[in-house]
């Protein structure tokens, strides 16, 4: 399993479009994928949780997620996080 994380402005976002990011706002790596922005709703960080082989995989699967959004935008980073490999040190 990976955490994708991508880095993004939009790209002539209409009314309809920011009403649909507001409403799929939040902080939790969902398969849906969920947003995080800017007050003016121009940045933003889209999160998901998905099933991969490696990072490159992960990433492309990230980008499925967030296309299925629908909204115009333009990617500025992309990061791929294996959940199997964080190690968790307990007290």
């Amino acid at each position: 399993m990976f955490r994708v994380t991508i880095r993004g402005k939009f790209a002539g976002l209409d009314d309809a479009g920011r009403a649909a990011v507001l409403a799929a706002g939040g902080t939790a790596f969902t398969e849906a994928g969920t947003f995080t922005h800017d007050q003016s709703v121009s940045v933003f960080t889209f999160r998901c949780q998905v099933a991969g082989e490696d990072e490159d995989e992960a990433a492309l699967a990230g980008l499925e997620a967030l296309e299925a959004h629908g909204h115009p935008h333009e990617v500025l980073r992309i990061a791929a996080t294996d959940m199997s490999a964080i190690k968790i040190r307990r007290r």
